[in-house]
């Protein structure tokens, strides 16, 4: 047994009276929102408030006062707010953070002696008993809070016992029970047995770390021809079409140097040829490592342009971070001590069966040479992309990792540039995937890809919106990426394209594509979730006019997203009932009941759905029979609801999905 936990209770020493009378009389429990006990910071956004609710209680019936204190980290300044009881020892309020930044809250709490005379004033009073000694009492508690007072405040307290003094009893607790008269005493008088919460983290991140649209592509394939490869100053011709439709963040996978060992042939083949481009997550060459640029995509000076050309366009560029080398990265020879040899002098190559990547080795994060030179060089890697203008990071298999190093990380980057989103791609068990929110990922890939009957996307719309996911984890439906060929794509045709499109866009504040999702691509690797000629090892230019693409459809989406503030996290989605397991039928409404938008996605990509459903009228406090206007948002057309039941049809040679916006008249 070990000594230091012992397991006999008669074994715990009994509380000393000396360390009970240092116990707090007043308990704040239940303190939301916090994360493991404030070990890690919940999740916010810019210009939000933050609603705080807790129990706090103590016992008799003395009234209590709670405070709210707040204050954003490195600052010495707080500020306060009262507390509003609900009901049920339940005390609530807010605050509002203006700035990004690690802000810090805590609950302040202690007896209010006013406010308990006042109470039982009030219940003797009416209850017809005599009150003159409690009207006593109550100006002995004006004539101490005046003799604790100063100045101003101490002559409001003197003129307020010199009121009561020939007052008959009526207007006596009257003016006891004024407003005014209790916001003097809340002024003066002494906190008595005074208790605090502790100190719960929140940060606060900008809007786009909640919403935004991604659209991802490979600048090599910025080409009208696969035998030469992309540059930046291609991508900058595809600016236009991709603000045009309605996206924030363009993507790319990495755009460093690729080795040549071992280099991937064209759907992954262990042989390349000497024109091959190879995958560009085997980073690294004679040229350069994770801080230079393939040569071939161009220049410094032409990415900075790059960069500056989307912030024209309203995008923001985002780069992949992904930590692994090919076997010809300058660190094999400069850092040895970074890797893990084996014992016949060669390296392994990473694995992840039945997949190999006989092209990429993996870095050792604790190996003794790699403490501290790995760590500290992989966070001046992200501060030099930050220089140049990136302030996002697609994180590749984050979960591969040590937590400790994106915890630390993370704080460090954003210590100096708190505008830096983190994704992570991270595709593994729900606990790892929520710790990584908790460590400082802004937000994550998620398990929507694979999540496509009613019963699937409810339990999983559900599940994001509940603690503890809600607190730290942020959702990107991505809707397909260059690693994923969804099976439910690989037959469905464009109405499959657009079902998915629209549980995407209007499931979550953000969301993401990767380019030829437009077009309906679909054509994959016999039996597998991946795309027969992978973009991964080999060019692939585009006609992004092709018959057939969905690019209008996700413009309006997108243009939807934008003018709707209800749609702008996932966060606040509720289901609704549609009589039919092809439909699922949701909402969201904005915090102030402004915006409601009603969303009813066929998950039939082949034939025509229809159900009865209700419109959910007692949310906007009507009546079972009450008139509500309709819009189509995809179209504009409107129409009046008569009554809490309605019809709906729903086809995938037309539109198999449906979003309105619900007034009431």
């Amino acid at each position: 047994m070990n000594a230091d936990f012992p397991l006999d209770p008669d074994a715990v020493a009994p509380l000393a009276l000396s360390q009970a009378l240092l116990l707090p009389r007043i308990a704040i429990e239940s303190v939301s929102p916090v994360l493991e006990a404030g070990e890690y910071a919940v999740k916010a956004t810019v210009d939000q408030s933050i609603d705080v609710s807790s129990k706090v209680f103590t016992d008799g019936h003395d009234q209590l006062a709670v405070m709210l204190h707040w204050r954003l980290s490195g600052s010495d300044e707080w500020s306060a707010s009262s507390m509003a009881f609900s009901g049920n020892d339940t005390w609530q309020g807010a605050f509002w953070v203006p700035e990004p930044g690690r802000y810090v809250f805590c609950i302040e709490a202690w007896i209010d002696r006013y406010a308990s005379f006042c109470h039982e004033l009030q219940k003797k009073y009416q209850a017809g008993i005599p009150v003159s000694l409690e009207l006593q009492e109550g100006r002995i508690l004006v004539q101490r809070a005046i003799d604790s007072s100063h100045d101003e405040l101490k002559e409001q307290l003197k003129t307020l016992l010199g009121q009561l003094v020939g007052l008959l009893e009526t207007e006596q607790v009257a003016l006891f029970m004024h407003e005014h008269s209790a916001r003097l005493m809340a002024e003066a008088q002494h906190h008595a047995y005074v208790s605090f919460s502790h100190e719960f983290p929140v940060e606060v991140e900008r809007p786009l770390a909640e919403f935004a649209s991604w659209y991802e592509l490979f600048p090599r394939s910025a080409t009208d021809d696969p035998a030469r490869h992309g540059t930046f100053n291609d991508v900058i011709e595809r600016l236009p079409m991709i603000h045009d439709m309605g996206f924030d963040v363009l993507y790319f996978p990495p755009i460093h140097p690729v080795g040549r060992s071992h280099r991937k042939g064209p759907n992954n083949a262990l042989q390349a040829g000497p024109l091959d481009p190879g995958s560009p997550y085997a980073i690294g060459s004679e040229e350069g490592g994770h801080d230079a640029i393939h040569p071939q995509l161009g220049t410094r000076e032409d990415f900075r342009r790059l960069v500056a050309a989307a912030a024209d366009h309203g995008l923001a560029i985002a780069l992949d971070f992904a930590i692994q080398c090919s076997p010809d990265h300058p660190w094999l020879k400069q850092h040895p001590g970074w890797f893990n040899w084996r014992p016949d002098g060669t390296i392994r190559y990473a694995e992840n069966p039945p997949k190999k990547y006989q092209d990429i080795v993996n870095v050792d994060f604790y190996a003794p040479d790699a403490i501290p030179g790995l760590w500290l060089e992989l966070r001046d890697i992200v501060l030099g992309w930050v220089e140049e203008g990136v302030k996002i990071f697609r994180v590749d298999n984050p979960h591969t990792k040590p937590l400790p190093f994106w915890q630390w990380l993370i704080a460090d980057v954003r210590a100096l540039h708190n505008d830096v989103i983190f994704l992570a791609e991270a595709f593994t068990t729900p606990a790892m995937m929520a710790r990584l929110g908790k460590v400082g990922f802004s937000q994550s890939y998620t398990y929507f890809t694979w999540r496509n009957t009613k019963a699937e996307l409810a339990s999983y719309f559900s599940e994001l919106n509940q603690s503890p996911l809600r607190e730290c984890f942020r959702p990107n439906f991505f809707v397909n990426t260059p690693d994923i060929n969804p099976l439910f794509l690989q037959h469905c045709g464009r109405a499959g394209f657009l079902i998915r499109a629209a549980l995407a866009t209007m499931g979550s504040g953000l969301w993401g594509m990767y380019s030829g999702f437009e077009l309906c691509e679909a054509e994959a690797l016999p039996g597998k979730e991946e795309y027969l000629d992978s973009e991964k090892y080999q060019i692939r230019p585009r006609d992004y006019d092709a018959p057939g693409n969905i690019v209008a459809e996700i413009a309006q989406l997108n243009r939807i997203r934008r003018q709707n503030p209800a749609l702008h996290s996932h966060l606040g989605l509720t289901l609704y009932n549609a009589w039919n397991d092809n439909i699922l039928y949701f909402g969201k409404r904005s915090a102030d009941g402004s915006n409601f938008v009603l969303v009813a996605v066929s998950l039939d990509p082949h034939n025509a759905q229809e159900a009865h459903f209700e419109l959910p009228l007692w949310e906007m406090g009507l009546g079972d029979d009450a008139q509500t206007s309709g819009e189509d948002l995809m179209n504009g057309h409107r129409w009046t609801w008569y009554g809490k039941t309605q019809w709906m049809r729903l086809e995938p040679w037309h539109q198999p999905f449906g979003i309105w916006r619900i007034k009431p008249l």
